[in-house]
């Protein structure tokens, strides 16, 4: 039986310590130090011992493989992080109307809109759009508003939300996105087919846009095609009067 126990130890790890009773008069002593084993580094013959011998077995030089139950575990991280078409669609962007438009008093480089979005007041937001746009452009223009980011203070005036706009690569043209001839101020925009619109997600909160950074996920995957339509990869921006655009820039960056 001790046989038996000391071949399966031998036969789970890369090196066998043998060690016998020192008062044993009939079998050599063949205890030997653990740093000796990994210095040699050579198959040890397993030799039969008395009823009394220990069998110690070290494994130091062996791979420890990942268990399978960690393995899974990393899959299924995988596996929770959705597709950026799912998180597009816990975006609320909505078709708005811009009401009112004056350039802030304190920062030179923003507009305060308000901004019809189909909710019973107009939303208060800051544009930094003054360097690329008219002021005169913006009044009772058509625009594309991301609404459930976090409210801001910029400057002294909470800002609800986000005019959408495309820009070139060296950011020296800035557009506002457009929704189609037709579209009504507080429409849910969606990505995709023209039937997409009634299989649409319910808007993630604010505090959830936020804490799981949904729109840094989806905003880098916006551009504009050749034709200036927005697109999310392959899918059209869309509004159930056509697709969503901007007057001139082709590939371009949409945030």
């Amino acid at each position: 039986m001790m046989a038996a126990a000391a071949r399966m130890a031998f036969a789970s790890c890369g090196r066998l310590h043998l060690l016998l009773p020192s008062s044993s008069p009939s079998l050599p002593t063949l205890a030997r130090t653990r740093g000796s084993i990994a210095a040699n580094a050579k198959p040890i013959s397993f030799l039969a011992a008395a009823r009394s011998a220990s069998v110690l077995c070290y494994c130091s030089d062996a791979t420890v493989a990942p268990s399978p139950q960690a393995a899974e575990g990393e899959e299924e991280k995988k596996a929770e992080v959705p597709p950026v078409e799912e998180l597009a669609a816990l975006l609320d962007i909505r078709v708005g109307r811009v009401v009112k438009a004056w350039r802030h008093p304190e920062a030179d480089t923003l507009y305060v809109e308000e901004v019809d979005v189909g909710e019973e007041e107009p939303r208060t937001i800051c544009s930094g759009l003054v360097n690329y746009l008219p002021l005169d452009h913006l009044q009772d223009s058509n625009v594309i508003v991301l609404a459930n980011l976090k409210p801001r203070n910029m400057r002294g005036i909470k800002s609800n939300g986000m005019l959408m706009a495309a820009s070139d690569a060296s950011h020296e043209n800035v557009e506002l996105l457009s929704p189609p001839e037709g579209s009504v101020p507080g429409e849910r925009v969606w990505f995709g087919t023209e039937d997409g619109k009634d299989r649409q997600s319910e808007a993630a909160s604010p505090n959830q846009v936020q804490k799981k950074k949904i729109w840094e996920s989806v905003q880098p995957h916006l551009r504009t095609s050749e034709n200036c339509t927005a697109f999310l990869g392959e899918r059209p921006m869309r509004t159930s009067a056509g697709v969503v655009f901007c007057k001139t820039l082709q590939g371009a960056r949409v945030s």
